[in-house]
């Protein structure tokens, strides 16, 4: 299943926010019932995916060289940063505080689906990079290919 829509959500005062069921659902093939966050290291928002995801990264980076520098900002930047979140009964999650920070987000969440994995962002930021997109591709006109099965 894919992440698919945009969401917000209230964060209650302990950081709590409930997961779209959507999203959720996302999750269902995981072993592991949650999410897994961390800090984008290309826009100011948290980066979320499931654990199988997770698990795909780490092959990936298995093909670089191990003591490459490459290999060390990657594992550095993703999983040292990451954090494995379970849902509660109701479907809700704990944000750390420090990911809200860095991601400029009180109050709301605004869930970001992108397919195979999502993002959380402070709306007013999403907003402003969501126009930002739109004008580049209606500009550039990109395309894609799928791939032949």
């Amino acid at each position: 299943m894919l992440f698919l829509g945009t969401i917000e959500n209230k964060i209650d005062a302990k950081g709590r926010v409930s997961v779209p069921s959507d999203f959720r659902m996302a999750t269902k093939n995981d072993d592991f019932q949650g999410v897994i966050l961390y800090h984008s290291f290309t826009h100011k928002c948290i980066e979320g995916c499931t654990m199988e995801r997770m698990e795909k990264l780490s092959d990936a980076t298995d093909n670089l060289d191990l003591f490459s520098e490459e290999n060390e900002n990657l594992n550095s930047l993703i999983f040292s940063d990451a954090r494995q979140l379970s849902f509660d009964v109701t479907g809700r999650i704990v944000i750390p505080a420090d990911l809200l920070e860095f991601a400029g987000i009180n109050g709301n969440a605004l869930f970001v689906g992108r397919g195979k994995t999502f993002q959380i962002w402070n709306k007013d930021e999403f907003e402003k990079y969501q126009k930002e997109t739109r004008e580049k591709a209606f500009k550039n006109r990109p395309s894609l290919s799928f791939k032949k099965d």
